[in-house]
């Protein structure tokens, strides 16, 4: 999930720092989906449902997804995390998410310390209300063979929610034993399962999509969303990925490109926000389109009318694996300490504006436009 420093590592803490190893790979192409264009535009507003939106991400994403969630809990109803640690768990030091955070030599990281940090945050309003946090639906999923990002973390990521959680009625806790790094996923019928595109359930590998036969994203989202209902029963709706130009929320670590998955009859607006937040090494300059069209979010969302927003993070000189900040790589070198797990954060920052743009009314058309075209 730790992108590579700038200054001399040893190997093998620079492969502990990288989250996901998986070897880039191309994406697989999926005619029921339209192509992304060639030319992405910008982001466009679609009058998104302020309510209901949700922020699910996998590994450094899940990392970025819980420092969401607690940044800006008035903004969300819903949190899914896989196969990744405590909030805050990092606290800034590249030593610690090393070495508490995906492994655990220098011991767990402690709670009781985590949460001290979160009241600080709380007095100075660097982070949303302990009320709004409370009302959260949130949805946990670990592997009980992952080597990456040990399960005790993922354990503890519980714990913590517990304990900010109004009721234990908001939590569910997913454990799937024997299963590896990643996010498991149900292929559709007649897929191999020996191609390099998909990760061994077991050991993680390939694009940390993990064949598993477990639909972790339909579980996760039917939990966040427990009273939608399909809206059409029986079938599945069409929806059309697009990409769209990221440069306009550029900061340190994001790429020029992002996708976004709109259902048909979410052009009209009203259709709540996912976040989805891909691990390390699994953007597009990795592994294509996979991630972005194959993890199973899609097709729930086609039949719910769920918009899924799909930022992308890029490889770099600091960063080479494109994972999301989750120990303050993105933020000004003279900082004591790096605000990346506040409202203030630079990379949250930038996706807060995203989600902005999606729930905000389109502009309307003029009658010389409307002429012209």
């Amino acid at each position: 999930m730790l992108s590579a420093p700038s200054f001399r590592v040893s190997p093998l803490a620079y492969a502990l720092m990288c989250i996901s190893l998986g070897a880039p790979l191309l994406a697989l192409s999926d005619d029921t989906q339209a192509e992304t264009a060639s030319e992405p535009d910008e982001l466009p507003a679609l009058a998104a449902a302020n309510e209901q939106a949700s922020v699910v991400g996998v590994s450094s994403g899940g990392y970025m997804a819980t420092q969401l969630a607690v940044a800006w809990p008035e903004r969300f109803s819903g949190l899914g995390v896989l196969a990744a640690g405590p909030w805050s768990c990092a606290q800034g030091a590249l030593s610690l998410a090393l070495n508490q955070c995906m492994m655990t030599r220098r011991g767990e990281p402690s709670l009781e310390e985590l949460e001290s940090r979160h009241q600080r945050y709380l007095a100075l309003e660097q982070v949303g209300s302990a009320e709004d946090l409370s009302q959260l639906r949130a949805y946990l999923w670990h592997g009980e063979a992952d080597g990456v990002v040990e399960p005790v973390l993922g354990d503890l990521l519980a714990e913590q929610w517990e304990q900010w959680l109004a009721s234990p009625d908001q939590l569910r806790v997913v454990r799937s034993e024997g299963v590896g790094h990643g996010w498991p996923v149900r292929l559709p019928n007649g897929t191999s399962t020996s191609s390099d595109t998909w990760g061994d359930c077991g050991q993680g590998g390939g694009s940390f999509l993990l064949a598993c036969d477990e639909d972790i994203a339909g579980d996760m989202l039917n939990w966040l969303y427990p009273e939608r209902e399909s809206a059409e029963a029986g079938g599945e709706l069409a929806g059309e990925l697009v990409a769209f130009d990221q440069s306009e929320f550029a900061v340190k670590g994001l790429a020029d490109t992002g996708y976004l998955f709109i259902p048909q009859g979410c052009e009209a607006g009203g259709c709540p926000v996912t976040l989805a937040l891909h691990g390390c090494q699994m953007n597009e300059e990795a592994i294509g389109e996979t991630f972005v069209r194959d993890t199973g979010l899609n097709a729930w969302a086609a039949t719910h009318q769920q918009i899924v927003l799909y930022p992308q993070a890029e490889s770099s000189m600091a960063n080479p694996q494109g994972c999301w900040d989750w120990w303050g790589f993105a933020e000004s070198t003279w900082q004591l300490s790096p605000q990346h797990d506040t409202r203030s954060g630079t990379q949250i920052d930038a996706l807060m504006a995203m989600l902005d743009r999606l729930q905000a009314a389109p502009e309307p058309v003029s009658s010389e436009q409307a002429t012209s075209e």
